[in-house]
């Protein structure tokens, strides 16, 4: 079975290769990107409905500014977030499955005004007709160059999981030799990013932490 190197920034980085390891397969974790707050302008509460999270990273790096909307519902992009949501006060109203456009495309007919709260690189998303997004950086993932003990294990078969454009464009720029280095990517957009030239790569069936780690064991036991 070839080794899975998880690449995400932490805390997901150790999650993702804890929970690879547990349905059998050898997973390492090298965090390729540290994540750190960025300033911004907190809106005033009273300009808002609702607030749009896409990833738990926005609460854990927003800083002062969350706190002038505690107990404001929510949109979160899926389980962790909707977990992160309630832990810093916030009361979450719908959460997404398969991307944080399905919890939007579910807003309720009381909120137009939305507030998405998101790192430098975020998907674009369609609001529904009647509302408005403002949006905030709050967090940026930096990229880290790649640690020895990656390199030695690149240099056999390996499978390298992919959770986003940024982490996708960043690998390939860092791997140069490829022929024996197969991808998972969490979807399709994330696949485009990384270029060809891999020894395979495979788009997980929904955008999920579970339906990538099905591919990635899949992809683990080919030959």
């Amino acid at each position: 079975m070839k080794p899975l190197v998880v690449i995400r920034p932490q805390p997901g980085c150790d999650a993702t290769v804890a929970a690879a390891r547990a349905l059998g397969m050898e997973a390492h974790g090298f965090p390729l990107f540290a994540v750190v707050p960025v300033a911004w302008e907190a809106p005033a509460r009273d300009a808002l409905d609702a607030l749009l999270l896409g990833s738990a990273n926005a609460l854990r790096h927003g800083g002062e500014g969350l706190a002038r909307y505690n107990g404001m519902p929510a949109y979160v992009v899926g389980r962790t977030t909707a977990q992160a949501a309630r832990a810093a006060g916030l009361d979450v109203v719908e959460t997404g499955t398969g991307g944080l456009q399905s919890a939007l495309d579910r807003v309720h007919p009381g909120h137009r005004r939305l507030l998405r709260l998101s790192g430098r690189e975020r998907v674009t998303l369609a609001a529904p007709e009647g509302v408005a997004i403002a949006e905030r950086t709050v967090y940026a993932s930096q990229p880290l160059p790649m640690p020895p003990a990656l390199v030695a294990l690149l240099s056999g078969p390996a499978l390298v999981l992919l959770h986003s454009g940024e982490a996708a464009r960043h690998f390939a720029d860092l791997c140069k030799d490829r022929a024996h280095v197969a991808l998972a990517a969490i979807g399709p957009r994330v696949a485009q990013a990384a270029g060809e030239g891999w020894a395979a790569l495979g788009i997980a069936a929904t955008p999920d932490d579970t339906a990538l780690l099905a591919l990635a064991r899949r992809m683990c036991q080919e030959s």
